[in-house]
Parts: C-alpha cells; structure tokens; sequence
C-alpha cells in the first residue's frame, strides 16, 4: 500500500536528504501507523515497538539518500523496519538452540486456531513468544523468508530456525485455544 503525499514524493525525498525537519515530520506522520505495525510484529509490547520504530526512523532519514527512486518508498521503509527488529533482537536476546527431534513431535496437523480470533487476539499472542520464535515465526510466516534467510538474518543454523518456527506455531496454537 502506498501513500497518498500532499506533495510530490521525489520532491518530500529531497527535502528529506537535505534534513528538512518539516519533511521528516510528513514521512514519519504518514507511515506510523502502517510501520508500527511491523514493529508490534517484532517485539514484547508496546513500547519495545516504538523503540524499534523511532530506531528504525533514524535509519530512514540517516540513510535515506540510499533510497532508489522509481521503487516503493513504503517498502524501503518497511525493509529498514524488519532490519532494526533483527538487530534490536541480536543485541537483546541471547541465542538458544533447540533439537530439532523434539520440535518434531510437537507438530499438528489440526485446523488453525487463528482463523477464529481477532487481530488483536493474534498481535498480543504473537508478542507473548519467546523473541527467537516470534522472529522465526514473522520472518517466515509473515515476511516470507526462507529459513536459510532467517538462519543468516539471526545467526542460527537453518534447522535451530525450522525446530523455533514449529514451536512457535504450537505455542500460538496453544496460547490461543486457551483464550477460547
């Protein structure tokens, strides 16, 4: 989804990479909502969301001169997004391995829970995961990477990324038909 500007977006860019305060407070206003909601995918709670949001911003407007014209401005910013959730992860979180035996026998073949619950439901079941299965979970799930992807973007093997996207999805599962 991209965004309607009040002015021309090469022109808000450039004022941007000049570090115009007006610009940067017109990108920010325009995509909070859209990027939070990335963040609140990434994190425990709330405020670790607008950590990694405001973090993730000053990337947007350090780096914003990187940013290619012609492609969508809404997923650069979004791809900085995901990068400050990986690296508020690496620096947050101690690495845990799992066997991958074990993640196995806790797969199902049961409907999913999720289809009966709200958004809400699922962004505060989400952000109940340990960090390393909510990143797996997004990564994968939501962002559509591969686990060799996901096993470099964190640092694991691609079998600890495969054994944590199984029990994250058991956990959700879990977590979820509980609440019903």
């Amino acid at each position: 989804m991209d965004v309607a500007f009040p002015y021309a977006e090469d022109d808000l860019i450039q004022a941007c990479i000049r570090r115009e305060r007006w610009a940067q407070k017109v990108l920010y206003e325009e995509y909070y909502s859209q990027m939070m909601g990335v963040c609140l995918r990434y994190s425990n709670n709330q405020d670790d969301a607008l950590d990694i949001l405001h973090e993730g911003f000053i990337k947007v407007f350090k780096y914003i001169d990187k940013y290619q014209s012609g492609t969508s401005l809404s997923a650069w910013i979004r791809r900085v997004m995901i990068n400050t959730s990986i690296d508020f992860y690496r620096k947050n979180i101690r690495r845990r391995t799992e066997d991958i035996e074990e993640a196995f026998h806790l797969s199902t073949s049961d409907a999913d829970a999720i289809s009966r619950c709200s958004e809400q439901e699922i962004l505060d079941a989400v952000q109940h995961l340990t960090p390393a299965y909510r990143a797996v979970f997004n990564l994968y799930v939501l962002e559509g990477y591969s686990h060799k992807d996901i096993a470099e973007f964190l640092g694991i093997s691609e079998s600890t990324s495969r054994s944590n996207l199984v029990k994250a999805r058991s956990k959700l599962k879990d977590i979820l038909t509980s609440r019903r």
